[in-house]
């Protein structure tokens, strides 16, 4: 039910020196009695032979490119803007030489695992990108004079990221046609009509503006009305400069998945709250899910869940004790249900058994991850029924958890089939999966749809406009480094 944080602290390499202290800076001098000296201490002096010093590494040789390669490489940089990057202007694009090709690996390493290092992302986008080295792949191209083929391989190889780029340039034509205007509860019928073309070709003169207004409402995530509702017409004057950073942002996260992923996995949308279950590499089933509230975000990560636990019981974790539970009163909690183990002086922890009431459900789906969090079935059904589906302390409540550990189960001899039973019997119960299933919580607020019409959702968390800043940022420092490196 809720997320540990990550420590920001990273384990670096030590390197053993030796120095000499003076006083604290800040530190006041006053008149001591100094202490009685002591003896010296007799250190052994180290052989020169063994003292440790790091050897640099030699440099690596970079490939010569021919005035066709640097052409081809020129013009392809130029084009970054294809991909949410830039390195910079025009002027500052290194023509040839040992220049180009630095710039053209900062490239492919942005492409290939993401424009924003690692080290600047927040501890909770626990999704991280491989480790990838561009430099032996772009000499083996230099050399074979597969310079296309190369670039062409950088890029994710999934449709998602795909549709984000055809969608990037639609949005980019739009903002560069001067955007769309403001609507208001008061515009008329041929304005709203006027808007909603813009994004979607679809709109006809003579349609109903119901119709259209429903295709948009389904494009943002909203309750398909039909009217031109609060939610909707904010919808519909978010800057086309806010969709071009949406979708910006999105790009970079497909970038930080595998360019392979597991033909049986499930995938977890936080931002709209929906999971859906792959097999064969093919979406078979989609439900709605609740994720975690703003505060209480449910992390990016991938991991595999290994088992099922059926009629769990709920170790409340010790945040939620604190800010909820305990304020009601130990006579209240038990009244409810609660269980209360220990004491005040010893520490007290509070447990909620397995039941029909318990905040867990009937089924529990655990995968290992440093936030505590897991996908599990609820009591509280209400929240299904709503658009707005962000309401956890960062686990992910399920719509139809029974019809998932069914098709997990499937190929289990004990249990396939067998699920509902097991609940039935009111024993608490962990069951091993027969295979592990990879999971994916993802953070998605822009993709297309088979036709090719953009899609957004809220970006409840606020990640979309920081990654994009992000991404601004370290588009700079590329932009600076080829400048100073055509100097």
């Amino acid at each position: 039910m809720s997320r540990l944080s990550l420590s920001n602290s990273l384990k670096l390499p030590i390197v053993m020196a030796l120095a000499l202290a003076g006083p604290a800076l800040g530190q006041t001098s006053t008149s001591v009695t100094p202490p009685p000296a002591l003896p010296p201490t007799v250190v052994p002096a180290t052989p020169p032979s063994t003292i440790p010093f790091i050897v640099p590494p030699a440099p690596r040789p970079l490939p010569t490119l021919s005035a066709a390669q640097s052409a081809f490489l020129v013009a392809w940089l130029r084009g970054g803007e294809d991909h949410g990057l830039s390195a910079g202007p025009e002027s500052a694009l290194p023509p040839q030489g040992e220049a180009l090709v630095k710039a053209v690996l900062d490239r492919a390493h942005a492409l290939h695992g993401g424009r924003v290092p690692t080290t600047d992302f927040l501890s909770i986008w626990a999704l991280r990108p491989a480790e990838y080295d561009p430099l032996p792949g772009f000499t083996e191209a230099v050399e074979t004079d597969r310079l296309p083929q190369w670039v062409a391989g950088l890029t994710p190889p999934y449709a998602g990221y795909d549709g984000l780029r055809k969608g990037l340039s639609a949005y980019e034509a739009i903002r560069d046609a001067g955007g769309w205007p403001t609507l208001t509860a008061k515009s008329d019928v041929t304005a709203i009509r006027s808007r909603l073309a813009i994004e979607d070709k679809a709109v006809t003169p003579d349609e109903k503006i119901v119709d259209a207004l429903q295709r948009a409402q389904r494009r943002y995530g909203l309750n398909p009305t039909g009217l031109l509702d609060a939610r909707t017409l904010a919808a519909l004057n978010v800057p086309v400069a806010d969709r071009i950073a949406s979708i910006s942002a999105n790009m970079e996260r497909w970038r930080w998945l595998p360019r392979e992923l597991p033909v049986n996995r499930v995938q977890v949308n936080i931002a709209a709250a929906v999971l859906t279950m792959f097999e064969g590499d093919q979406p078979v089933a989609s439900m709605r899910a609740v994720t975690g509230r703003p505060g209480n975000e449910t992390p990016m990560l991938a991991s595999s869940i290994h088992s099922i636990v059926v009629n769990p019981q709920w170790n409340v974790p010790n945040s939620i004790a604190t800010k909820e539970l305990f304020p009601k009163g130990r006579a209240a909690l038990l009244r409810e249900g609660y269980k209360i183990i220990g004491t005040p002086k010893t520490g007290q922890r509070i447990v909620q058994p397995s039941g029909p009431g318990n905040a867990l459900g009937r089924l529990k789906f655990d995968f290992d991850n440093p936030f505590a969090v897991y996908l599990h079935d609820t009591p509280a059904r209400a929240k299904f029924s709503s658009y707005d589906r962000l309401a956890s302390h960062g686990c992910v409540r399920l719509e139809k958890p029974l019809p998932l550990a069914e098709m997990m189960l499937k190929n289990d001899p004990i249990f396939a089939g067998q699920v509902q039973t097991v609940i039935d019997a009111g024993k608490t119960q962990r069951v091993k999966l027969p295979q592990e299933v990879a999971v994916y919580l993802l953070y998605w607020t822009a993709f297309a749809s088979g036709n090719g019409t953009m899609n957004f959702r809220a970006d409840p968390y606020g990640w979309d406009k920081l990654l994009a800043s992000k991404i601004d940022a370290s588009n700079r420092r590329a932009a600076n480094v080829a400048t100073a490196s055509k100097e």
